[in-house]
């Protein structure tokens, strides 16, 4: 698909919840198998959210404890862009819980349970177009769930046929910049 913006989310253990200003391009954050530079410092690339802030606990209602609908989220992207929501903290291995393609250039929000208008949900590590929500196996501690707006250059296509963690992998691959918004959550 000619200019297609991807949106990953992944609800995993391990994050840090909130609003995220994107930093100057010294920093580098490590992502799904690539280090990308942060957000231009000029740039508006961010991502938030008013359930919960940036390091936060992700309130139960949005995990397997509760509805497990996604959350909330605000963003402003200067060009296309994916959202990928995944669990760093995973015992395999990072596992994908959401990922989202074909985000319009802009600002824009969801409410609760809702998919970013126009965009494109692809299969996560469990094989589903769909959000799913962060569910740690017992005894595994506090997971952190990073929800990353990469942004993408406007003519950018996935390969067809990916899912999971190498659809991440190759929207990491291909961003010019991200911002990032973690949140926490534990069996």
């Amino acid at each position: 698909m000619p200019g297609l913006a991807l949106v990953v989310g992944v609800a995993g253990c391990g994050g840090h919840g909130g609003s995220n200003m994107t930093a100057p391009l010294t920093p580098k954050v490590t992502t799904v198998g690539r280090t990308v530079p942060a957000a231009p410092a000029d740039g508006p690339l961010t991502i938030s959210s008013p359930a919960f802030a940036d390091g936060a606990p992700i309130p139960v209602q949005y995990t397997c404890k509760g509805a497990s609908t996604a959350p909330p989220l605000a963003w402003s992207a200067p060009l296309g862009a994916a959202l990928v929501v995944d669990d760093p903290d995973a015992p395999r291995g990072p596992y994908v819980h959401w990922i989202v393609a074909g985000i319009a250039p802009g600002s824009g929000s969801t409410g609760d349970g809702q998919t970013p208008a126009g965009g494109s949900v692809l299969p996560n590590s469990a094989g589903q177009s769909a959000y799913g929500a962060p569910c740690p196996p017992a005894g595994t501690g506090t997971h952190h769930y990073r929800f990353t707006l990469y942004q993408l250059p406007n003519t950018y296509q996935l390969p067809p046929g990916l899912a999971g963690v190498q659809a991440a992998q190759a929207i990491a691959g291909a961003a010019t910049a991200q911002a990032l918004l973690t949140g926490t959550f534990g069996a």
